[in-house]
């Protein structure tokens, strides 16, 4: 049976690395988004857990504020709310945005393989003479970091996809140049299509890269 589809897809080779420079500002903007929300998380995480009731209550609302309302509105405040206080530009502004959301799912990861760690441990490290900032450092978060790689490894993956939403504010990524190269020669599906396997293309790499990690720390677990 012979189908014939409405676009033209001999172009999809001839045109995918046109998309080369806006894939790379996508992983520009996806990796300095999460080392922010990596090192967001980590603070915020370190302050729910905290005796003292402000901190864990000021990380709380965080996570409840960001983890509540859509990376589109939060975007949309940084680059257009905040005009009154402070002009932040496209990138910047979706690097911001992109960092305080995965801060707060980032928090409750490292939370949670935090607390995964035996309390004896601490008991152990703190009787041998350690303060409790030393063997946080040294006995609690190299493990909790072990055990939060997998969840890490998906949140990575989502905050690809969702850098997408920074064509929204005219910063020339992935999907923004295939809009724009679809409203230029009326291919939209074909530039559609390119965009989808540079996405594929990126997810299954970093997937590739989190899963060896994985096997890596589990070898020297056993080391």
């Amino acid at each position: 049976m012979n189908i014939n589809l409405p676009w033209d897809l001999s172009v999809v080779p001839e045109k995918f690395f046109l998309f080369r420079d806006a894939a790379l500002l996508t992983l520009e903007i996806t990796t300095l988004g999460i080392l922010t929300g990596l090192v967001l998380g980590l603070i915020v995480a370190l302050g729910k857990l905290s005796q003292h009731q402000f901190t864990s209550k000021l990380a709380s609302a965080y996570i409840f504020v960001i983890r509540g309302t859509p990376l589109l509105l939060q975007l949309f405040i940084i680059y257009y709310g905040l005009t009154s206080i402070v002009t932040i530009p496209p990138f910047p502004s979706a690097i911001i945005a992109l960092g305080v959301h995965n801060g707060a799912y980032i928090g409750e990861i490292f939370r949670g393989a935090i607390q995964s760690i035996h309390y004896g441990q601490m008991e152990a490290a703190r009787s041998l003479g350690m303060t409790h900032r030393k063997a946080m450092r040294r006995i609690i978060l190299p493990q909790a970091f072990k055990r939060a790689v997998p969840p890490l490894g998906n949140q990575f993956i989502i905050a690809l996809k969702d850098s997408s939403l920074a064509s929204t504010i005219a910063v020339p990524e992935l999907l923004l140049r295939g809009r724009q190269m679809g409203s230029s020669t009326f291919m939209y599906m074909e530039m559609l299509i390119i965009v989808a396997l540079w996405y594929l293309i990126m997810t299954s790499l970093l997937t590739y890269g989190v899963h060896r990690l994985e096997q890596r720390l589990k070898v020297s677990d056993h080391d």
